[in-house]
């Protein structure tokens, strides 16, 4: 059976690495072979999973012209097997090429020809550099879930997202999963995301809720559903495995973002009603 290939795109510091991690996590818990792949230059998708920092696709092949097949992938927890494309240092060269790069070399050394259960990608969300969209636009994923929080700034993202979402899908491979919303505190949270879903004809498949437990495990280098597997988000994660499964029986319609004018107006929009609800 083709594998589950799934993609997390967001703004930086949304929390797409540890929602990524923890599905990655959670699906090797239920028995799955699961790959983990890491596209962002900071590197840093797999800390939660190998407890440390991975050498990178671009460091192994500047150390060797032809790394190996073990020198790319790395074991973590619950035999999670990880990878980090990597890119260069701050303000130094193109951040999308190390996706471009590591892909090829993922390929050169037969990594997507092993038997898979799942590929988990946790992409860096600016679609505008065209090796960002890699994943989305050379189709090494099926599903790709947007990971936001109610700020303008992360529905800005997001929206830029969509379009790339709708850009790269084609016939009946239509990309879009689903929205997933971080930091919830509030209704109001939930009330701003379904607005939103509802003005870009997406829709919304999970919310995680703002929590300090998170953060401990980021800081901790460990994985929520692991060390508190009694958290409520930890209990979301299971829900969201079964989602993101049942998707693949679905099929839902490709999203409509705003442009850039209405996203404005949806700002303003969100204000006057947050004033006349006592939302801010």
């Amino acid at each position: 059976m083709k594998p589950i290939r799934i993609a997390f795109y967001g703004k930086g510091g949304i929390g797409k690495s540890t929602i990524a991690s923890n599905v990655s996590a959670a699906f090797a818990l239920q028995g799955k072979r699961v790959l983990h792949i890491g596209c962002d230059p900071k590197a840093d998708s797999t800390r939660c999973l190998t407890g440390r920092r991975i050498p990178s696709v671009l460091e192994q092949l500047a150390l060797k012209e032809a790394p190996s097949r073990n020198d790319l992938v790395w074991k973590g927890r619950f035999q999670v097997q990880c990878t980090e494309a990597g890119g260069p240092e701050a303000g130094a060269g193109c951040a999308g090429l190390g996706i471009t790069t590591a892909m090829k070399e993922l390929e050169r050394t037969g990594v997507f020809e092993e038997n898979w259960d799942v590929i988990v990608y946790d992409v860096l969300g600016d679609v505008v550099c065209g090796g960002f969209s890699v994943p989305m636009r050379r189709h090494y994923v099926d599903q790709v879930y947007v990971v936001t929080s109610s700020d303008f700034m992360a529905l800005y993202a997001a929206n830029n997202i969509l379009k790339g979402i709708r850009r790269y899908s084609c016939g009946s491979h239509l990309l879009f999963g689903g929205l997933i919303l971080n930091h919830v505190k509030s209704k109001t949270d939930l009330s701003v995301a379904q607005l939103f879903a509802e003005q870009t004809n997406a829709h919304l498949t999970e919310y995680f809720l703002e929590s300090t437990a998170v953060k401990r495990m980021d800081f901790q280098r460990e994985l929520l559903i692991s060390a508190c597997p009694g958290d409520p988000n930890s209990m979301r994660f299971k829900h969201l495995l079964q989602k993101i499964e049942d998707a693949r029986l679905q099929e839902f319609p490709a999203p409509q973002p705003m442009e850039r004018e209405a996203l404005e107006l949806f700002g303003q929009k969100i204000y006057e009603q947050g004033a006349a609800h006592d939302w801010f």
